[in-house]
């Protein structure tokens, strides 16, 4: 009986070290676990998203006007962790010369003409044609460096890109503009809240390029909806002021104004004027209006002459909105109509924009490229070049 009491007691005394030396293990494991380290690996480029211009034509009176917004992609370090953007300026192009012109945790840094006019000074350029050693067009080169980490830090850097800056002679030089687009964007819109999603146009006043007007379908309950300038971008933006009937816009060097605000699904009435900063967005009545099963272009600018219609396609958001993008015309004429015949036509004799009439003018076309919008509830239509 006392063998088989000792041999209990054995047994007893291997499983509690048996179970004490897992108990060792686990711990040591979950040490082991809690001491991981995740090591950050560049993965990927780096590069401006942003539509360059072809010349940067800068005025010293502009001097507190967006010059350019750099945007660029999200870097990646293959793990999550908060990255540092630098935007670098070079006046040699190798950056040699390297200087970081601002730094942020965000995509994109803005500047302004008066910082363009800066840094033309700084690579000689010279709006006066006496100092021929001088020129007034030069180049200045930008990159922008994500890292993570401040000891050892990891790096992606962009291509460089060029900017070319033109210095013209004094502020009394007028500089015709390009003319404004404005898309819309947000939760009230067709193309939600993405900044390059066909967005569709408003139609910009022949006789007045300050005013832009929209009748068309809107869905309510939700934010609201923006104006873009330039697709893709987010900036410069226009929005709701302070006061009621204001219009705002961040034009890259401030914040970004609050939505104009849709209370229920429905069509409307929309005007904004850009120079007044004023805007009206009434409820519009379409419960007449036909809805129509095909509009095209036709005339001797078009693909299809005066014999045949280029169709354009329809939105499934609002019947009334009709698009066709990257269509080549040539110098002439075109108008829109109804299935492919002519007792429902609009035209008008203003070219770009405007607002067709039943059997109005031709409207008058300059060959290129372009983007085309077209409402049928109002005829307004505008023809916006690709570059």
């Amino acid at each position: 009986m006392k063998d088989i009491n000792k041999i209990n007691k054995t047994m007893k005394t291997i499983k509690f070290l048996a179970l004490l030396l897992i108990t060792v293990i686990g711990f040591n494991a979950c040490e082991s676990d809690d001491s991981l380290t995740y090591t950050a690996q560049p993965n990927g480029e780096l590069a401006f998203t942003n539509s360059f211009l072809a010349e940067y034509i800068l005025i010293p009176s502009a001097a507190g006007n967006l010059g350019e917004r750099f945007t660029w992609n999200d870097a990646d370090f293959d793990i999550e962790t908060s990255i540092n953007y630098e935007l670098q300026k070079s006046i040699t192009g190798d950056f040699s010369d390297m200087e970081v012109i601002g730094t942020t945790g965000e995509n994109d840094y803005a500047v302004t003409i008066g910082n363009l006019l800066e840094y033309a000074e700084e690579a000689g350029l010279d709006s006066d044609p006496s100092t021929e050693d001088m020129p007034d067009t030069g180049n200045v080169y930008f990159r922008v460096k994500a890292s993570v980490g401040t000891e050892n830090s990891l790096d992606i850097i962009s291509e460089a890109q060029a900017l070319t800056l033109r210095l013209i002679g004094g502020d009394d030089v007028v500089v015709e503009e390009p003319l404004k687009n404005l898309f819309l964007v947000g939760d009230a819109t067709a193309p939600g809240w993405s900044e390059n999603n066909n967005n569709p146009a408003i139609i910009r006043h022949p006789d007045n390029e300050n005013i832009y007007s929209y009748k068309a379908y809107f869905v309510g309950g939700g934010e609201g909806f923006k104006l873009l300038e330039t697709l893709g971008q987010w900036q410069p933006q226009w929005g709701v002021g302070a006061a009621t009937g204001e219009a705002a816009v961040n034009d890259g060097t401030g914040e970004d104004p609050s939505a104009f605000p849709i209370a229920t699904d429905g069509y409307y009435s929309f005007t904004i004027n850009i120079e007044d900063m004023t805007y009206s967005l009434e409820a519009y009545d379409a419960s007449a209006a036909v809805t129509q099963t095909t509009i095209g272009i036709i005339g001797d600018s078009t693909p299809g002459g005066w014999d045949a219609d280029t169709d354009m396609t329809q939105s499934t958001f609002d019947p009334h909105i009709w698009n066709i993008n990257g269509v080549e015309l040539v110098d002439g004429e075109l108008k829109f109509r109804a299935d492919n015949d002519w007792p429902i036509n609009w035209g008008s004799d203003t070219a770009i924009s405007g607002f067709g009439t039943q059997d109005g003018a031709n409207i008058p076309v300059t060959g290129g490229t372009y983007n085309i919008w077209f409402n049928d509830l109002d005829g307004g239509y505008i023809l916006i070049p690709v570059e």
